[in-house]
């Protein structure tokens, strides 16, 4: 094949990714709003302003954990350990700020630099010493769940009450009177700019994007790609921290018994988004789309009066249609 047939089938390829990327993003635009028109119409608390609130609050910790997670599977990775890292995040700052007095904002900074050295450390597991991905975050998620009941002696960890303002209150409301925005989604809101700017407009974005497309390529390339995977699986740990600041504060505390079952959710939402569990693609827009599809099914099963067992039911048969939808669009593209 020559240089020139090289670079047209190279673009043919990006194009094809694109394209699909941007249907999967429009399918999963469409089906967020379908389901605000079902539960909309199906019951007549679930489209008021208190339950709208609710669901952009319990959006942020699954929104913040995906984006974090969306970086690490575009590697082709998976991070199993993200709930128990912002648990265990958390339940640390609580115990210094709590029984060692250091003042809140050394806490919040704390808090996201544990999840970010946890991060690191999953980073070496996989780049240095080989470890496939799955494996090694299946045993820091063990570790930091026995960790977190360690730390805590098992019991939950209270913060003072300024603390809850971080998530709960509305500075936005202060600033524009009778706009009640709380922080942890405007937090949610940065967060996504932040990540989305990383991953298009970086190196960082550009090499995490060609390790999922070619690792071995990559590194021939003269690319340092162990190093690159430590620094995207320490981003990763960073949103952690900071879903860890937003959950101790929407509860006032931090549970240590909390976190196991989130990471579920979350890849949930970045698969439903668009990005590809075999790595090489994926888009911090469609990740947020996909959080709030898993918020508002969540939400709106519960205001109908489906039972919890009933929900888990069909939250994981979501995931099974959206990882099925993600084989299918790679085969179409093979083909």
């Amino acid at each position: 094949m020559s240089e020139t047939q090289s670079m047209s089938h190279d673009k043919k390829k990006r194009a094809l990714i694109f394209s699909g990327q941007a249907l999967q993003k429009a399918l999963a635009f469409v089906t967020l709003i379908i389901l605000l028109l079902f539960f909309s119409l199906a019951s007549p608390n679930f489209f008021i302003p208190d339950n709208i609130n609710s669901i952009l609050l319990a959006t942020c910790v699954n929104g913040l954990l995906a984006l974090g997670v969306t970086f690490v599977i575009i590697t082709g990775g998976i991070d199993l350990s993200i709930g128990t890292v912002m648990t265990f995040s958390a339940v640390t700052s609580g115990v210094l700020v709590t029984n060692f007095g250091l003042p809140l904002w050394l806490g919040v900074i704390i808090c996201i630099l544990v999840g970010g050295l946890i991060g690191a450390f999953t980073g070496c597991l996989v780049a240095y010493l080989r470890i496939p991905a799955f494996i090694a975050t299946l045993g820091i998620m063990m570790v930091t769940r026995g960790l977190s009941l360690v730390v805590s002696g098992a019991s939950p960890v209270y913060f003072p009450d300024g603390y809850k303002e971080i998530a709960v209150g509305s500075l936005v409301s202060k600033l524009i009177p009778g706009f009640n925005l709380q922080n942890g989604v405007l937090i949610l809101f940065l967060c996504t700019i932040i990540a989305s700017v990383i991953l298009n407009k970086t190196i960082l974005g550009r090499y995490n994007l060609a390790i999922g497309s070619n690792a071995e390529a990559t590194r021939l390339s003269g690319v340092n790609v162990a190093g690159w995977l430590i620094a995207i699986h320490t981003l990763a740990g960073l949103f952690c921290g900071v879903a860890g600041v937003i959950i101790s504060s929407r509860l006032g505390s931090a549970q240590p018994a909390l976190g196991q079952g989130y990471e579920l959710e979350a890849i949930a939402a970045v698969v439903i988004g668009g990005t590809s569990l075999s790595g090489g693609q994926g888009t911090i827009s469609g990740t947020i789309i996909g959080a709030f599809i898993m918020s508002v099914l969540t939400n709106g099963l519960r205001i109908m009066g489906v039972k919890q067992e009933w929900q888990t039911v069909v939250i994981g048969l979501v995931v099974i249609l959206a990882v099925f939808i993600d084989i299918y669009r790679r085969r179409r593209r093979k083909n």
